[in-house]
């Protein structure tokens, strides 16, 4: 069974860049046909996806925050990391990632709904403040 944890800093002054760091049990981020994702979810609002980075470490970014994410796999084989930079107020929310099984476009642009299908982590609250 696929397990995931988040874990950075709670706590990001603006104009920092946010680093967050996804541990799995069960798999690794090269496991086929996996597909590794970053989401959150401010305060009062739905679930926003950041990005992807799939078993061929192919990376996927949302429109709004191409500009200032990247993920990428490591430290180790069954880790991968998002970096937020020049992060901002709007930026605080709970930040999950997700074990998913194809790329949606939709969500990507539009954010919206996690399937039963698809495995998060507990989610770690990020908040920017000065």
């Amino acid at each position: 069974q696929v397990q995931l944890q988040e874990s950075g800093p709670g706590l990001v002054k603006p104009s920092q860049t946010l680093t967050l760091t996804c541990t799995i049990s069960g798999a690794s981020v090269t496991t086929d046909y996996h597909y590794w994702s970053w989401i959150r979810q401010p305060p009062g609002q739905k679930l926003e996806w950041i990005g992807y980075i799939n078993y061929a470490l192919t990376d996927y970014y949302s429109p709004s925050l191409r500009s200032r994410a990247f993920i990428s796999k490591g430290p180790s084989e069954n880790q991968f990391t998002l970096q937020l930079r020049e992060v901002v107020p709007e930026d605080t929310a709970v930040y999950y990632c997700v074990r998913e099984f194809s790329v949606d476009p939709d969500r990507l642009r539009y954010g919206g709904r996690l399937s039963s299908r698809e495995q998060r982590g507990p989610g770690i609250q990020v908040t920017v403040s000065a």
